[in-house]
């Protein structure tokens, strides 16, 4: 059988060609997906959320259970006896993230964080559940709550940074200052109110 030559102008077509159809199909599939994904990702913000009030939800029922407890107003979330502050900063490789629920005392009642590519066992200690538990019973009221080695656990605005991680700990207390300026412009509640007025006579 004759072996078939092919001149460069038709390799250079079909390539082409097949390059096209490849583009295509991958942006056929990244649009279909995107709903798909967004969706996931809400869940998972509002998982977060319900996280720091205690509520351990799950991507099926979490639209259900934010829909009960989490109120969304500009900025910030409030839930029954407090407010939720979103937090938002850069680690060593990029962005990091989490949330702080603070009751009517400004007391710190649950804490949540995560990552996109911090080195895991390092900056990557953020996400766990014992690096977030160093926050309860934290405070946000005079000042912001910053990372420290070796940190006074009886000083209310000191948690102890991460080992190895520097540069993540630096991240989290940069955002926790920015979120400590943003609540105090967060209008007080009812009970906060009153707990002054209690305070003052």
């Amino acid at each position: 059988m004759a072996k078939k030559n092919f001149s460069n102008s038709y390799i250079f077509i079909y390539s082409a060609v097949l390059v096209v159809v490849a583009a295509l199909i991958l942006t056929v599939v990244a649009v279909s997906l995107k709903p798909a994904q967004e969706k996931n990702q809400r869940a998972e913000t509002k998982q977060m959320i319900l996280k720091t009030i205690g509520i351990e939800a799950t991507r099926d029922n979490a639209d259900q259970l934010y829909a009960q407890h989490i109120t969304e107003a500009d900025n910030y979330y409030t839930f029954d006896g407090g407010i939720i502050l979103p937090l938002k900063g850069t680690g060593l490789w990029g962005p990091i993230w989490g949330y702080l629920a603070l009751d009517n005392t400004s007391t710190v009642v649950g804490a949540v964080f995560d990552h996109k590519g911090e080195t895991p066992g390092l900056g990557g200690e953020i996400a766990t559940d014992k690096f977030a538990s160093r926050f309860i019973g934290k405070k946000m009221d005079s000042q912001a709550i910053h990372l420290k080695k070796n940190a006074d656990r009886g000083n209310p605005y000191e948690v102890d940074a991460i080992s190895g991680g520097t540069m993540t700990s630096n991240g989290v207390t940069a955002m926790l200052a920015k979120a400590y300026e943003d609540y105090k412009q967060i209008p007080d509640t009812p009970e906060i109110q009153e707990k002054r007025m209690e305070d003052e006579q």
